[in-house]
Parts: structure tokens; C-alpha cells; sequence
């Protein structure tokens, strides 16, 4: 929800802001702040010297071009699932391939799709569009018009960013709407469709629409054929907000019940309000509580704290449910209903309304189920019943595609060893398989175990070892550890794909850990290890790693870690604060430089998850761990290798280009590498995202495998 990476001043006028107040590095203080312009000629002829060193470093290596090849076959690969959503006139699907780098946006029919080699029809081609404009178009998405869906705001980012342009586009005709609605102005946010002629627009309208982390606080109500300009404004956040907007109350008719809007006052916390009377009435619930959507008449609420209302305790990630037809009439004094409450070691995670039903993933003890809800108004003037979905037992579940007009829905099934495989039911019959994805390594020889560390604290953290079985457990065998760790996002079993072909395949193994700090068990599990309680997210970390040494599944020397974005902030405080326990570092897409990382790239947006370095007390928790500034002289390091994207304008390169800039200045090994066409997830084609993995796992053999690690040093 930005205009640009670095919108209004540049990163060189908000460091002379800020520097000198509260204690914030300025340059004198950090002598590579230049390196925070993303796009300077300066920054990128770093860039491309750093670059030109680790590919010279990893491309001569034998293995380099054979992993290149094992990964792209796995992303080109035909018979991979071509995951599907339901429209009304079809099964949609986005495709990139060998050909379409770019991708196809097409559809096709149910009956077709059961089949090995259903018949596709092209809507859009992106790699065309791309070519006749001269752009490097990324699709990201579109958002469509209900109940019928054929007329659809697309959304492009030039280059892979977070921020897009969006255009009108008929699905019917295939063709973006000659004199339709147009967002040129690239920015974040998104629309939603009032009317055939009416749209929602909350996305940043030049100076003074974006708060202080550049996303939009401003909605305006937007009718065909006029300006946008002109468009007339109905809701406004504040500048300190995270983010805020509106947004319309839908049921899976499409039709509209009620005009909401929200404050994001922190990135955990929000303020959510409804029309009333033409006034804007604050919801009563709340700040880590949020309506979840229409079922069976009734509006769920979602609360990820314990809820006190009318006498009565609602338990945190429970589901709560209001009258809707109540609801409108008295939105604060609707009696509300408890729909499901968490188990011991249980926590929701997605979930889909198809036309008739709730369904919600949860995680038991970090095992999914799915469970169907219905408000049963045959038991005592109704309620609400629930059912456990028939699917594997012991594995990953996902709710993948879903109809709003029938009961028709998709799941996903799948395990570090075992490939995904897609069920579907139109809700007559349990789901049945419909398509198995190809194995893309050879599983015979490995298995998988759960074990638990002891973290500083004592509190007790689960963790998955991929490895091969019958493994000698004499620490010789090369490990690769990874996480997350963040913002209430689970990290669960899944097909290993091409890091089970390059890596696990080989002779390595390959650790899951399940760190406080992430959603793995519930709300508080993230909320006890936030802010002043980060720390705990890195000890956990660090106590898998001792864990896996002490039981002898590995050693120091053959100990690696590797994280993307928070994951990479991570990695970043892991080898800084135990240099001894690994023998290689990836650090993704990074947050490093946490001193400064509320004025780099959407920093700001993260303050409710780490806190606000411009206050003292706050300063002090993140100072403990930052890991830019953690880098220090006279330390063996374990040669981290730090990569980026150009196009990130979320977590930003600067991150990892000023940790690579520091580690050099102090002669310490390491290799940096910059994607420079990718945005936050990396490459945007297959064949970038190859090369990617293989500089990758290059690294980690030359470190793990090989008789002697490189250095990485000059």
C-alpha cells in the first residue's frame, strides 16, 4: 500500500529526520545508509560487483548447473497440480511455464479438469502484454465483480513490487474494457466492486493519503466516467495508523449487507467500524478481534484474545457469532454466540464459505483437520454443529478453492515426503483424490521425526528432522535448519519438492522448527514472543540447533540455517548470537538493520511485532538482537551468504546489502547475490527461481558437504 519503494523523501532526507533523535543511527554513525536507495546508480554498481563474485564463486562449481537444471525441471515441470478457483462460468488457473515465464491466466470446465489433460482457454496472457508494453508485468491477482465475476480489476507490478497498477479486463470478451476503469498510478491497496459502475478504491491518492509505514488510509467511492481525482472520499484513518480503510459486508450471493471500514492501528490491532445512519459507529470488540464473515445468516466475529461480553468469557481464537438481521439493526447490541473454541494445542488456521457452509482448517498438536459448520435450526430455536471433513490423518490440510453459489470445494493433502494431492467434493459424498502431484524426489531411504528442544526458558519447542533412515548419529551428517517464527504465521509439514531433489536427496537432512513467535499453537504463542519477549523467538531457535548437536543428528561444522524476510531476521540473530553453532547462514529478503528498519522499505507497519526503536525502552529490547549492529570485529562468522530483491519494496534490500557491506568492511567472509528483476518472493520466472536455488545449495554443500568450507572472503 505504497506509491513507490521510497515514497516522498528520499532515504538520505528522512535519515537527516531522524538522526541524532532518539538514538537513531544517522551517517555518522552508519556509514552505508546509501545503500537504503534502492535504485541509486551508486547502490546498483554495488550490486553488480557483489553479484559478479558470488556467481563467479558458485556458477564454476561443478554441481551449480546440474542443481539449475533438477530445480527447473521441478518448476517447468507439466504435471504439476494446475490449482483452480470456482467462477460461475469456469475453473480459473494461473500457469507459468517454460514458455510462459510470465504466465497464462485461463480456465476451463469441471469435466475437463478431471482429466490428465484438461482444455485450457488463454484469458490472458501476460508474457504478450508484457512484450507489446515493454513492461516486466507480474500478475497479481484481480478482484472481481459478484455474483458473476466476469468483470475484474487486474492488478500488475512492473518488476515483481508490491505496489501495482490495476486496469479494467472482461473475461467474457478477453479484453482489457476499452474507456474502463483505470489505476495507473502505481501503489498498494486494492478496490472492490460496488456496482457494474462503482467502485471502492483504498489506495494512496498522492501527498497526505499514506501513513507513516506507506500504506493508504483514505476510501473513496470511485463511478465510471469520472476522475478519480474527483472521486468522492467517505472514510479517513489516521496518518499513524498502519493502514486503514473500507470495505463492504458481502454474503456469498454478492450481496452487500452493510459498509465496514477498519484502522490498523498497530499490525496487530484494529479499530473496525460500520454505517450507521449515514454516521461511522465504532464497533464494540476487541482491538486483536475482527469479523470473519456471513454464515447461515449470522455474522462470525474471529478473537484472538479472550473476549469479555454479557457475563460471558469468550476464549481466545474462538469463533463468535451474531443474528446478522440483529446485527444491522443493533450492531453493539446483538447477542452473540460462541460457534467453536480451541482445544488444547489447537488453533485455527484458514477457512472458506461455500454456499451453504463454514470451513476451517485447524492445527491439533501441528496435525490438520477440517471442520464443517452449520447453524442447525431444528435444535431449540438453533445451533451451531460442527463436523470433522473425511480426510488423511497426520498431514498438512489446506482448503485450496471453494464455490460460493454450491457446496463444491477443494482441499490439499500433503507431507515433507509425501507429493500434495487435491480432493474434491460438491458436498454429496466425502472428498475423493482428483489429482496427485509428481514425485519430485525419490523418498525411499528417508523418514521423518518430531523431537523437542528446551529453549532458555524451559518451554518446551517442537521440531520435524527430515532425514535418512537409520541415519549414524554421530554429527557428521549435513543439517539445514529453518523457521519463521513470526506474526502468528505456522510453518507446517510440507512436500519438500525441489529441496528434497537438491538437498535431502543428497545425503542431507533438513529440520522444521516450530518457534514461539508463530501461529503453530494458537494466538499466544505468538503474542509471548513479541516486542519485549522477541528474544524468546531467537533462544527457541538457537535451542533446535543445540538440540540437534546434543542428540548427534549433526555438528557445528555441518549445521546450516537459512530464513526469508522475518525467517531471514532469524537467521541474521541466530549467527550473530551463536557464531559457533553453524557452519552456513541464508539470509532471505531480510529485516537486519532493526535500528532503522521503521525508516526502510514498510518497516514502520512492524512496530506492533518488534516495537518502535525511536523510544528508548523499546530501543533497548531491539538493540539486544539487531543484527547489523551485532556484527562486530574479531568474530568467526559461518560466511552467511545474504540475498535480495531489487523490486522488494516491502522488507527492502537495504537490509542485506548493508549486513554484506559491514561483514566486508570487517574482512569477514561472506557472499551476497541481488535478484534484480524479483520482488519480495524472489525471481519472478522459473528459470530465475532455479538459478536461486542452486546458488543456494551450491553454498551449503561447499560449507557442509565439502571437506573444507569456502571462505566467501575476497
Amino acid at each position: 500500500m505504497t506509491i513507490t519503494a521510497t515514497t516522498g523523501a528520499s532515504a538520505a532526507e528522512e535519515t537527516a529526520k531522524e538522526s541524532g533523535v532518539a538514538g537513531i543511527p544517522g551517517p555518522e554513525q552508519d556509514p552505508y545508509i546509501w545503500l537504503e536507495e534502492a535504485r541509486s546508480e551508486e547502490a546498483l554498481d554495488w550490486v553488480a560487483k557483489e553479484n559478479t563474485r558470488t556467481l563467479a564463486a558458485f556458477e564454476a562449481d561443478p554441481r551449480f548447473a546440474q542443481l539449475k537444471a533438477e530445480a527447473l525441471a521441478i518448476f517447468d515441470s507439466e504435471d504439476r497440480i494446475p490449482f483452480v478457483s470456482f467462477r460461475p462460468d469456469g475453473l480459473y488457473n494461473f500457469w507459468q511455464d517454460k514458455a510462459n515465464p510470465k504466465g497464462l491466466l485461463r480456465r476451463t470446465s469441471l469435466e475437463s479438469y478431471r482429466t490428465d489433460e484438461p482444455e485450457w482457454e488463454i484469458i490472458l496472457d501476460v508474457d504478450a502484454l508484457a512484450a507489446a508494453e515493454g513492461k516486466e508485468w507480474v500478475y497479481q491477482g484481480s478482484t472481481c465483480l459478484p455474483p458473476a465475476l466476469n468483470k475484474c480489476m487486474i492488478a500488475l507490478s512492473d518488476g515483481g513490487e508490491d505496489a501495482t497498477i490495476m486496469r479494467e479486463f472482461d473475461t467474457a470478451t478477453k479484453q482489457f474494457v476499452e474507456g474502463g476503469f483505470v489505476l495507473d498510478a502505481k501503489s498498494q491497496g486494492g478496490v472492490q466492486w460496488i456496482d457494474e459502475d462503482t467502485l471502492l478504491v483504498g489506495r494512496g491518492f498522492g501527498e497526505g493519503t499514506l501513513t507513516e509505514s506507506e500504506y493508504p488510509f483514505t476510501s473513496r467511492v470511485w463511478t465510471r466516467g469520472t476522475d478519480i481525482a474527483d472521486a468522492p472520499e467517505i472514510f479517513r484513518g489516521e496518518p499513524t495508523d498502519v493502514w486503514a480503510g473500507a470495505s463492504l459486508l458481502r454474503d456469498n450471493t454478492g450481496t452487500i449487507h452493510a459498509h465496514t471500514a477498519f484502522r490498523g492501528v498497530s499490525f496487530h490491532e484494529s479499530l473496525y467500524y460500520v454505517e450507521k445512519d449515514g454516521e461511522w459507529l465504532q464497533l464494540d470488540i476487541p482491538k486483536k478481534a475482527s469479523p470473519y464473515g456471513i454464515v447461515d445468516g449470522h455474522l462470525l466475529y474471529s478473537t484472538d484474545v479472550n473476549w469479555e461480553v454479557e457475563g460471558q468469557t469468550f476464549p481466545a481464537d474462538s469463533l463468535i457469532a451474531v443474528d446478522l438481521e440483529e446485527w444491522k439493526a443493533n450492531p453493539n447490541g446483538a447477542a452473540k454466540t460462541l460457534v467453536w473454541a480451541p482445544g488444547e494445542r489447537q488453533t485455527k488456521q484458514g477457512g472458506a464459505i461455500t454456499g451453504n457452509a463454514l470451513f476451517v482448517t485447524l492445527l491439533d498438536n501441528v496435525v490438520g483437520k477440517v471442520l464443517e459448520f452449520n447453524f442447525d435450526t431444528s435444535q431449540n430455536g438453533g445451533q451451531w454443529v460442527s463436523r470433522e471433513v473425511a480426510l488423511p490423518d497426520n498431514a498438512t490440510l489446506g482448503i485450496v478453492a471453494s464455490s460460493n453459489e454450491t457446496d463444491q470445494i477443494m482441499y490439499t493433502v500433503s507431507g515433507f515426503l509425501e507429493p500434495t494431492t487435491l480432493y474434491y467434493t460438491d458436498g454429496s459424498a466425502p472428498p475423493a483424490v482428483l489429482k496427485t502431484s509428481p514425485a519430485y524426489f525419490a523418498p525411499d531411504g528417508m523418514e521423518v521425526e518430531q523431537h523437542e528442544a528446551t529453549s532458555k526458558d524451559g518451554t518446551k519447542i517442537p521440531y520435524f528432522i527430515v532425514k535418512p533412515k537409520g541415519m549414524v548419529l554421530d554429527g557428521d551428517t549435513a543439517t539445514l535448519l529453518t523457521g519463521y517464527g513470526g506474526f502468528q504465521v505456522a510453518r507446517l509439514p510440507a512436500y519438500l519438492g525441489s529441496t528434497g531433489k537438491l538437498w535431502v536427496e543428497k545425503g542431507g537432512a533438513y529440520v522444521l522448527a516450530n518457534m514461539r513467535g508463530g501461529g503453530e499453537f494458537g494466538p499466544m504463542w505468538h503474542q509471548t514472543a513479541i516486542r519485549e519477549n522477541k528474544q524468546r523467538t531467537w533462544d527457541d531457535f538457537i535451542a533446535v540447533g543445540d538440540d540437534l548437536v546434543q542428540r548427534g543428528f549433526t555438528s557445528p561444522e555441518h549445521l546450516g540455517i537459512q530464513g526469508g524476510s522475518q525467517g531471514g531476521l532469524l537467521v541474521g540473530t541466530a549467527f550473530t548470537q551463536r557464531p559457533d553453532l553453524f557452519g552456513a547462514a541464508i539470509v532471505q529478503i531480510p529485516l537486519f538493520d532493526m535500528l532503522r528498519y521503521h525508516l526502510i522499505g514498510r518497516g514502520a507497519s512492524w512496530i506492533g511485532e518488534y516495537g518502535d526503536p525511536r523510544i528508548p525502552e523499546q530501543r533497548a529490547w531491539i538493540e539486544g538482537y539487531s543484527p547489523y549492529q551485532k556484527i562486530v570485529a574479531g568474530v568467526d562468522y559461518p560466511a552467511p551468504f545474504l540475498w535480495a530483491s531489487t523490486a522488494d519494496d516491502r522488507t527492502h534490500p537495504a537490509h542485506a546489502r548493508k549486513g554484506a557491506a559491514r561483514l566486508k568492511e570487517l574482512g569477514q567472509p561472506y557472499y551476497y547475490f541481488e535478484d534484480t528483476t524479483g520482488g519480495h518472493s524472489g525471481g519472478v520466472d522459473n528459470d530465475q527461481r532455479a538459478k536461486l536455488q542452486a546458488l543456494q545449495f551450491v553454498y551449503l554443500m561447499q560449507r557442509l558437504m565439502d571437506e573444507r568450507g569456502a571462505t566467501g572472503g575476497d
